[in-house]
């Protein structure tokens, strides 16, 4: 049962779950239900990649090398300063034994995290900071839990990559957002917040609102490209995000979604909810700590979820999301 859940292949400690495990062993031979991936794309998450930026000094060179340190020594690709990792697209180039599908040949984009992922690279290609998109040579590891979607051939890589890591954020928002719903998104103008805004405009009609909190300022055109009334504003600035919010809804947000890629967004959040609104933490770059401590403190009894990546039809309802719209399209294109 174990390696249904890749727990054989934890390191560092033995046993452990392979996203709490410090070191994975990404070399070994297939198991049982395992399939492996000549690997052409990482796309790093948009916490991490924001770190990796912001420690290298946007230098490619020392993100290279930061990228095959962190991989070569834990064996999967997870961020030790935000503790997240991303997705890959390739091939698959074998299957263990008791696996049949997919294909090998098949071309696969994994729905799992880059932490729970046993990974090998072999060469890094090309890395641009500006992009989260990084080409390599390499190999990993499926486990038969792992979740995947084959690549499509009406959309190309860079669309694909960025849209399935994310994935799960409009799949979130179509569940929770209703007719008639007032939603605030911190960090509209990013990738999940550009999904979640296009749903959330899809799910709430013409009788509810959806306000996009942009930062940086240059961000604001990609949320109204999703369909937000968009405005500029830091949302690690709690106050600044209660008076906006304040202004513009009486009573503050039905829902509330955080798809920021920097740290302190928390206390916003819950001060744009409605007293019996509901806030969705869908940035890795969270605090589920200060997010519970600050909604005691403040007196908030609103509801908090944890947005993991996986609902069930997440992947094919973000491609179709974005195949229905010319201008989340070319963003995610570009």
């Amino acid at each position: 049962m174990s390696k249904r859940f890749g727990v054989h292949r934890s390191v560092e400690p033995a046993g452990a779950l392979p996203q709490q495990a410090r070191v994975l062993d990404a070399v070994a031979a297939l198991s049982e239900g395992e399939l492996a991936i000549d690997v052409e794309y990482l796309n790093i998450d948009s916490a991490s990649w924001r770190q990796l930026r912001d420690s290298c000094g946007d230098d490619p060179v020392a993100m290279r090398a930061a990228i095959l340190d962190i991989v070569g020594t834990a064996g999967k690709m997870q961020n030790p300063v935000t503790g997240s990792g991303g997705m890959l697209v390739g091939r698959v180039a074998e299957l263990g034994p008791g696996r049949s599908r997919p294909a090998v040949g098949t071309r696969i984009a994994t729905l799992v995290s880059l932490t729970v992922t046993p990974l090998v690279i072999d060469e890094i290609t090309a890395l641009d900071p500006a992009s989260e998109k990084v080409r390599v040579r390499g190999r990993a590891t499926l486990f038969e839990t792992g979740i995947y979607a084959p690549v499509p051939d009406d959309l190309d890589d860079a669309t694909v990559l960025g849209v399935l890591d994310v994935a799960g954020a409009p799949a979130w928002m179509e569940r929770l957002a209703k007719p008639g719903m007032d939603v605030v998104i911190l960090g509209a103008g990013g990738k999940s917040g550009m999904l979640a805004a296009a749903q959330a405009v899809r799910s709430v009609g013409e009788g509810g609102r959806v306000l996009g909190l942009c930062w940086p300022e240059e961000t604001v055109v990609a949320a109204k490209d999703a369909g937000a009334e968009a405005i500029a504003v830091d949302c690690t600035d709690a106050m600044a995000v209660h008076a906006i919010v304040d202004g513009a809804l009486d009573g503050g947000a039905d829902l509330v979604f955080v798809c920021t890629n920097v740290p302190g967004c928390e206390g916003g959040a819950i001060l744009a909810a409605a007293e019996d609104g509901t806030v969705i933490l869908f940035s890795m770059a969270t605090s589920f700590t200060s997010a519970a401590l600050t909604a005691e403190g403040l007196g908030k009894s609103c509801t908090m979820l944890i947005g993991n990546g996986f609902v069930p039809g997440h992947a094919e309802l973000a491609l179709d999301l974005v195949r229905s719209d010319d201008r989340l399209r070319e963003r995610f294109r570009s």
